[in-house]
């Protein structure tokens, strides 16, 4: 049975809190990172080859500075991380495993037990300092030899991640009750659609709708895996991790509203709505776009695969919880962009560069809460990037103003969210831009062999809101 937060309960919490900038007491506030942006030791201990090693070191002009071959060197020091996150009063602490760290080949023919170790040693020490794991499985770090056999869009993937999953479960499902199956789903195809992100497949509008359908699948089976080995003993949850910068539309327009209604079914609801929707499968707006471009492009088959009833209903309700991953603004008006075919094109909309508006976020909360009513909402990501420097007063206020809107969405509008984890713990590897530019509470100096951690001044800042729960009296909604 998956977990149900009803809007009485949330209004029960509501009616027992004195002050609007108060979270409820069993909030869970944390930060988040994820394994090739902080942990390094990216060939050590008999780790594999993953995807974004192979991208990085084979098209280092795809990356600003430095890659995720050292990064953090959190592999080594993850003790000093999580002294850190009881610095900040964390409750939970949301980092993912790297699949070749554990499985090198991604299959279990090697199965490398230094990983395990170091993994079981990282959760072990959260634990023992009164903080929670919540786990992502996979955050982009793909195998390098499953690339090899096509990667996300070989429906096959789908049962070398569930063998996968079964190890994680096996190893650390007894003290790991929060499990995020994917992050990001609608970034990480992308590499299957365009040159400067991991593993490069230049497929739009093919590969990454192919990637969405095993990922789709190989979620639902994991979640069942879950239900049926698992729940019983460990008594967990499983969730996703979608994000979505809101699109909001450019005018009022009726034009407008539509695009930004489409926007958001091509990016969250794609993946959100065959798991969490009551009716299940594609959102309509998407197999309609998509099937009738396929069809003017002459093609005999639409370029997004079908589910059958019987995997439509295998698919939807699997999960616990909703992860999502908001940052900013983006507002949209009706336009094709984009290579013929591609989903930009197939989404139908031109939006203007992104905005940090924290009503956004409130918006999104709404929206999920709406389309997917019934599951309670962790907030996994939700940063502010810059481009360095201890004295980060952008990042509280920006803090400030993002936690503002999730009160306001608990609160005014009955949403249930449960958690917020920020990104990011530290500086890291941001992908493409390296260490060019950060999102952390902790500074990293990368010219340090020692990559050593400072405090910035929105650590002192998110530490107190952790420990009180609240957000100052100055900043009350």
């Amino acid at each position: 049975m998956r977990l149900l937060i009803t809007f009485t309960a949330v209004l029960a919490v509501v009616s027992a809190q004195t002050a609007s900038n108060r979270f409820p007491d069993d909030f869970m506030f944390g930060a988040a990172t994820s394994a090739y942006q902080i942990e390094g030791a990216w060939n050590e201990d008999g780790k594999g080859e993953s995807i974004q090693d192979n991208f990085f070191h084979n098209h280092p002009l795809f990356i600003l500075e430095q890659n995720g071959d050292v990064a953090c060197d959190s592999y080594h020091k993850y003790k000093e991380d999580v002294q850190m996150l009881k610095a900040l009063n964390a409750d939970v602490y949301r980092f993912s495993i790297s699949w070749p760290r554990v499985l090198p080949n991604g299959d279990l023919d090697v199965i490398n037990q230094a990983g395990i170790d170091y993994y079981n040693n990282l959760i072990n020490e959260l634990l023992a300092n009164g903080i929670q794991p919540l786990v992502t499985m996979y955050h982009w770090d793909l195998p390098q030899a499953l690339q090899y056999i096509g990667g996300w869009p070989n429906e096959l993937l789908a049962d070398y991640f569930v063998e996968y999953a079964r190890i994680l479960f096996e190893n650390f499902g007894d003290r790991v009750k929060w499990w995020i199956t994917f992050n990001e789903p609608h970034q990480f195809v992308e590499g299957y659609s365009v040159p400067w992100g991991a593993p490069g497949q230049r497929a739009p509008g093919i590969g990454d709708y192919l990637a969405t359908h095993t990922v789709i699948k190989a979620h639902a089976r994991v979640w069942h895996l879950y239900d049926e080995q698992y729940r019983a003993t460990q008594n967990g949850s499983v969730g996703i991790t979608l994000n979505m910068d809101w699109p909001e539309p450019e005018t009022n327009s009726t034009e407008d509203a539509e695009a930004a209604e489409r926007a958001r079914q091509f990016v969250m609801g794609m993946f959100g709505h065959p798991i969490y929707s009551k009716d299940g499968d594609y959102p309509a707006v998407v197999r309609q776009q998509v099937d009738a471009n396929s069809k003017a492009e002459g093609r005999p088959r639409s370029r997004l695969p079908t589910f059958t009833q019987e995997e439509i209903e295998y698919i939807r309700g699997t999960a616990d919880f909703f992860g999502m991953n908001n940052y900013n603004v983006t507002f949209v008006t009706p336009g094709l962009r984009g290579h013929n075919p591609s989903k930009k094109r197939d989404t139908a909309v031109i939006t203007s560069a992104p905005e940090s508006l924290s009503w956004g976020l409130r918006k999104q909360l709404n929206w999920v809460a709406t389309q997917y009513p019934g599951y309670p909402i962790i907030i996994t990501e939700n940063g502010h990037l810059n481009l360095g420097g201890r004295n980060d007063t952008d990042r509280i206020e920006y803090y400030t103003e993002y936690l503002g809107a999730v009160l306001e969405a608990i609160y005014t509008d009955g949403v249930p969210v449960i958690g917020y984890t920020a990104w990011s713990l530290m500086d890291n590897v941001e992908w493409n831009r390296g260490f060019t530019v950060t999102f952390g509470l902790y500074e990293v100096d990368t010219s340090s062999p020692n990559r050593t951690r400072t405090p910035k001044e929105s650590a002192g800042f998110m530490a107190e809101v952790f420990r009180t729960k609240q957000l100052p009296n100055q900043y009350k909604q």
